[in-house]
């Protein structure tokens, strides 16, 4: 003779489930008792003029006039640089097939990036030059560079 199927610890599961349901249940029962009715009025965030969230409006009285033109957006703008005198320097380094090298001027010891393409004659490294400067897209640049 067969024997019930249904076990100790199948009656003690269904026992847990039933509960979890009903507490649950009453859980969502108390929470619609005691709310303070959702709604749009009362999801609604501010920001204060310190940048903090608040429930209440800003006030326009506190409100900031800010000029629109002093806020720098990225790299300042450069002052429009003139092309300068003629300068003397010394070519650190030059590769012929790459087409391009580096100045060292005499005064400053400033170096500055040299094209195939600013050249006037054909240079080398260590050969003393004249040059001037331009604005290039990522500094100053020699140009109308020809040996000395």
């Amino acid at each position: 003779m067969a024997g019930s199927q249904e076990t100790f610890n199948k009656k003690d599961k269904e026992k847990k489930r039933l509960k979890k349901r009903s507490d649950k249940q009453k859980k969502l029962a108390d929470r619609r008792a005691n709310s303070q009715g959702g709604g749009f009025e009362n999801m609604i965030a501010y920001v204060d003029e310190n940048g903090y969230i608040t429930d209440t409006p800003p006030n326009p009285a506190n409100r900031k006039k800010i000029d629109a033109g002093s806020i720098e957006i990225g790299v300042p703008k450069r002052e429009a640089m003139e092309v300068t005198s003629i300068r003397e320097g010394k070519v650190e380094f030059f590769n012929l097939s790459k087409g391009f090298g580096f100045i060292k001027e005499l005064g400053s010891q400033e170096k500055y990036f040299v094209h195939a393409k600013g050249l006037i004659e054909e240079i080398k490294e260590n050969d003393m030059v004249t040059f001037k400067i331009e604005r290039g897209i990522k500094g100053l640049n020699a140009v109308q560079v020809k040996k000395v």
